[in-house]
């Protein structure tokens, strides 16, 4: 198992100003169920119980960030995508729960 340290906390406001300016690809490894009743924005959805790095698009260039509610889930994806050889070292510390406590918009 890759160690946990190898994964960078993102704050809510670090993430929304790399996705505005183009430089991160947010990834919400939540279930449909979860996402269907409020979601990212901007998030590619690759659910975590059915996780494949390679189901990720191609981030051309960009840094991808991995989200979920509460900032554990996420956590074991950047694991899993690092073990399998993908350079995925970032999460949404805090999850969507952070997200919308610093006053980010999510869609419904």
């Amino acid at each position: 198992m890759a160690d946990p340290a190898s994964v960078k906390d993102l704050t809510p406001e670090d993430v929304d100003r790399g996705i505005r300016e183009g430089k991160m690809l947010l990834v919400d490894v939540r279930e449909p169920n979860e996402t269907s009743a409020e979601a990212y924005p901007d998030a590619v959805l690759v659910p975590l119980s059915s996780f494949d790095p390679n189901a990720i698009p191609d981030p051309a260039g960009k840094e991808v960030v991995f989200a979920c509610r509460s900032g554990k889930r996420s956590v074991t994806a950047s694991l899993a995508a690092q073990e399998r050889g993908f350079p995925y070292t970032s999460h949404l510390a805090g999850g969507i729960l952070a997200w919308k406590a610093a006053g980010l918009p999510t869609k419904t």
